[in-house]
């Protein structure tokens, strides 16, 4: 198994950035009749935490996310990092190839 990081290129600064999910996103309940206090932390997964890269790439997440999941799997990394998951070295060329071809230097994958 290998495991990537994704980076996009910043619209701003146009430096390669990648989402980090610093904490889970907490999720609570607005009642019309009464005041719930439930919040329930939920953790995103990686095709989540892509889509949230809207506005921050310059490229569209859901253009990306249609190549990505021909080649590997969306996952989280230990720290909370957007990455692909593989099965093997030719995934990897076959996506790096597939990214290169649609975004040229938009879109990049790094340890």
């Amino acid at each position: 198994m290998i495991r990537l990081r994704l980076f996009g290129r910043c619209r701003i600064y146009h430096d390669p950035v990648s989402p980090v999910l610093k904490a889970p996103a907490e999720i609570g309940w607005g009642a019309m009749f009464r005041t719930i206090d439930l919040v329930t932390p939920r953790k995103l997964k990686g095709r989540e935490l892509l889509m949230r890269t809207r506005g921050w790439w310059t490229v569209e997440p859901a253009e990306v996310l249609e190549i990505v999941e021909k080649h590997g799997t969306l996952v989280l990394g230990e720290s909370g990092e957007l990455m692909v998951e593989f099965a093997d070295q030719t995934a990897v060329d076959d996506l790096t190839n597939s990214l290169s071809k649609r975004f040229g230097e938009q879109v990049l994958l790094a340890p």
